[in-house]
C-alpha cells in the first residue's frame, strides 16, 4: 500500500495540543488552527464530510501540515492568534480590528498602579500575561485589590507634590481599599513590598500567598466568622487554579532565536524558534544526517549558520541549551530557569516531536530501513558484537510450584515471529525453582536446534535478574554456545538489563526503543507462557473431576464447564439442568456421581 507524503504526515502527527499550519503547492502558507489533539483535529478535516465549501476548497489544496507543540490549549490559543495576525493566512478570519489578550500592568511610577491593560507600552512598566479569559483578569485584579490594598488614582504622587498637599484621601481610603499614599500616610518602602509580592503572584510564585490565605481563613472559621472564611477560600481556588505561564512568555523578549538539538546514533534534529516580543511567529526543525560521530555541539553550531542564513535571521541573542562560540556578534544565553527556560524547553520537545514522527514515517513507507536501525540502535545500547536480527526471549510460570511450563518467543528483525513459539513442559525440576527450570528449558531449546542444524539466535533474553541468566549461561556453555551467542537478564522492577559476570546492571533510558523492543519479548513470552499454563491446569482439573466419571469423556466436560462455569455448579445440578447440555443419559451418571444413593434412599 502506497501513501502520499500528506497521508504519512497525517498519521504521524502528536496527540498533543499545538497548533497546525497548512501550505498550498507553492509552500505558501494558507491556514492555521489550534488543536487539543494535533492528530485528531487534522485527521477530521480529511475524513469526515465538509458542509462548508470554503473547508472543501481549503483541504483541496493542502500540500503540507506543519506543527508546534505546546503544552495546553490555552498556548495554542494564544500561539494561534499571534501566528494569524503575523502571517495572515487566506482562510483564516482577518483579525481587522487587531483584538489582542488582556495584560496586566505594573506602571513604573512612584506607588506603582496595577491595572488590565491590551496595550504594551516600553516605559519600563512590567506586562504579565497574556490572559485568554478577561474574567480570569479582573478576578486577579480583584485578588490583588483585596490582599494588598492598592491605589488605583492615576495621579503623579511624586515627593514633591505629596509634600505640597496637593491631594486628599479618596472614598477608596475610607472604604479600606487603600492606605492614603497620596497623603503620605504609606511610606514607599512598604508599598513596594507589597508590589513585590504581586509581581511574585503574577509570575506563578504564589506559594507564601496562598500559605497567608490558609492561616486567614483557619483563624477566620476558629472564630466561626464561616462567609468570611469561604470568602478566603474562594480566593485560595482562584490562585489554585490560575496560570499564570504560556508559550507568549515575558514580552520584553524579543527578537530572539531558540535553537536545541536532539540526536541518536545516525541522526540529529535541530528545532529553531523565532520569538518576537513574547510570541513564537515560527518554528522550524531541521534533519541531519550523521556521516562520522559528530558531536552535538559541533552540528548545532552546523545548523544555527544554515538556519540563520536560510530564513535571513538577524537577531543578535541566541538561547541555546549549551554554550557554542559563534562569535562576538552573537550574544548566547544558555538558561537555567524561568521563561527563557521554559523557550529552551518547548523547542526541544518539537526536536524531539519531530524525530518521532519521522522514526513512525519510515515504518510507514521503508520498514526495512526502520528494521535496520531498530537493529543498529540495539547492538549499539546492548553493546553487542552483531546486530540481534534473531532474538529469543524464555519465561517460567508455575503456582505454587504445580504444573511447571516455559515458554520461547522468538523475534526476527524486531517483530515477533509466531510460527517459532515454543512451550516446554518442564520435565527435570520438582517444585517451583526457577533457575533450573531456565536452565533446563535452554538447554532443551538450544541442543535441539544444534541437532537440527538451524540457524541459532544472536541475543537470548532472560525474565529474570543475575539467578536466571546464571542458570540459561550453565546450559550454554554445556552447549559450547559461551561467547557465540550474547545472552542478558532482564529484572522487572527497575527494568535492570543484567550482562553475564558484570554485577553492575545497565539502565536503558525509559523511552528507548531497544528497551521497548526487550520489554515486548519479555512481555509475549510471559503472555505466551501463562495462556499454556492455565490450559495445562485446566485438562488436569477435568482429567481429575468431571472427566473421571464414568461415561464422561473430555469434550462432554468441556462443554459442562463452558455451560455451568464451574465443576461446583455441575455437581448442584439438577437432571433437568442436565439434560438439555449433555443428554439424559449422561445426565443421569452426572448427578448420581454427585449425589450417590444412601441405604435410607434405598
Amino acid at each position: 500500500m502506497t501513501y502520499s507524503a500528506l497521508e504519512i504526515q497525517i498519521q504521524t502527527l502528536p496527540e498533543s495540543p499545538g497548533v497546525y499550519q497548512y501550505f498550498d503547492q507553492n509552500d505558501q502558507l494558507i491556514y492555521v488552527g489550534k488543536a487539543k489533539n494535533l492528530k485528531k483535529r487534522v485527521r477530521s478535516y480529511f475524513t469526515k464530510q465538509q458542509q462548508s465549501g470554503k473547508t472543501r476548497a481549503l483541504v483541496r489544496k493542502i500540500a503540507r501540515v506543519s506543527h508546534i507543540v505546546v503544552s495546553s490549549e490555552k498556548d495554542a490559543l494564544l500561539l494561534e492568534n499571534n501566528l494569524i495576525k503575523e502571517n495572515r493566512p487566506r482562510y483564516n478570519v482577518l483579525l481587522k480590528d487587531d483584538k489582542t489578550y488582556p495584560w496586566i500592568c505594573i506602571k513604573k511610577e512612584r506607588f506603582p498602579r496595577v491595572f488590565s491593560t491590551r496595550r504594551m507600552i516600553n516605559d519600563g512598566s512590567k506586562y504579565f500575561g497574556p490572559y485568554t479569559s478577561g474574567k480570569t483578569v479582573q478576578s486577579l485584579l480583584g485578588l490583588i485589590k483585596d490582599l494588598y490594598g492598592l491605589r488605583n488614582c492615576n495621579f503623579d504622587l511624586s515627593e514633591s507634590k505629596i509634600a505640597a498637599k496637593k491631594y486628599k484621601v479618596c472614598l477608596e481610603y475610607h472604604l479600606g481599599n487603600c492606605k492614603g499614599a497620596c497623603e503620605n500616610l504609606e511610606s514607599e518602602e512598604s508599598y513596594q513590598l507589597k508590589i513585590n509580592a504581586i509581581a511574585d503572584i503574577l509570575k506563578g510564585n504564589f506559594g507564601s500567598a496562598i500559605q497567608n490565605f490558609r492561616i486567614e481563613m483557619m483563624s477566620l472559621a476558629q472564630d466561626m466568622k464561616y462567609e468570611e472564611a469561604q470568602r478566603i477560600k474562594e480566593k485560595i481556588d482562584t490562585l489554585e487554579n490560575y496560570q499564570s505561564k504560556s508559550t507568549i512568555v515575558n514580552p520584553k523578549i524579543t527578537n530572539v532565536d531558540v535553537f536545541s538539538i536532539v540526536s541518536d546514533s545516525t541522526h540529529a534534529y535541530v528545532n529553531f524558534l523565532q520569538v518576537s516580543f513574547g510570541a513564537i511567529i515560527r518554528s522550524h526543525t531541521l534533519e541531519i544526517k550523521k556521516k562520522l560521530d559528530e558531536n552535538d555541539e559541533n552540528l548545532l553550531a552546523l545548523a544555527i549558520v544554515e538556519l540563520r542564513n536560510r530564513f535571513e535571521l538577524e537577531s543578535n541573542e541566541l538561547y541555546l541549551p549549551f554554550s557554542l562560540d559563534l562569535g562576538e556578534e552573537l550574544k548566547i544565553t544558555v538558561p537555567q530557569v524561568g521563561d527563557k527556560k521554559h523557550l529552551v524547553d518547548l523547542s526541544r520537545r518539537n526536536a524531539t516531536y519531530y524525530r518521532m514522527e519521522r522514526f513512525k514515517q519510515i515504518k510507514i513507507v521503508d520498514p526495512d530501513r526502520h528494521a535496520d536501525r531498530i537493529m543498529a540502535q540495539m547492538k549499539s545500547d546492548l553493546r553487542l558484537a552483531v546486530e540481534p536480527r534473531h532474538i529469543e526471549c524464555f519465561d517460567n510460570s508455575n503456582i505454587q510450584g504445580t504444573n511447571p511450563v516455559a515458554a520461547c518467543v522468538v523475534f526476527k528483525n524486531g517483530k515477533p515471529s509466531k510460527t517459532d513459539y515454543r512451550h516446554f513442559n518442564i520435565k527435570t525440576v520438582t517444585g517451583p525453582d526457577d533457575f533450573a527450570s531456565m536452565e533446563e528449558v535452554v538447554y532443551r531449546r538450544y541442543k535441539r536446534l544444534l541437532d537440527e542444524k538451524q540457524d541459532l539466535p544472536q541475543l537470548i533474553v532472560v525474565d529474570g535478574g543475575k539467578g536466571q541468566l546464571s542458570a540459561g549461561l550453565k546450559s550454554l556453555e554445556r552447549l559450547g554456545l559461551r561467547g557465540k551467542v550474547a545472552i542478558i537478564g532482564i529484572a522487572k522492577r527497575l527494568e535492570e538489563i543484567y550482562f553475564p559476570k558484570d554485577p553492575i546492571p545497565l539502565y536503558l533510558d525509559k523511552k528507548s526503543e531497544s528497551l521497548k523492543i526487550i520489554q515486548q519479548l519479555r512481555n509475549e513470552a510471559h503472555r505466551f507462557g501463562i495462556t499454556h499454563h492455565r490450559g495445562r491446569r485446566l485438562n488436569e482439573s477435568l482429567q481429575t473431576t468431571l472427566s473421571d466419571i464414568p461415561g464422561i469423556g473430555y469434550k462432554t466436560a468441556e462443554i459442562l464447564l463452558k455451560h455451568f462455569k464451574s465443576v461446583k455448579r455441575v455437581s448442584f445440578a439438577k437432571i433437568d439442568e442436565l439434560e438439555p447440555v449433555v443428554g439424559p443419559v449422561k445426565a443421569e451418571k452426572i448427578y448420581n456421581h454427585f449425589n450417590p444413593l444412601t441405604d435410607e434412599d434405598n
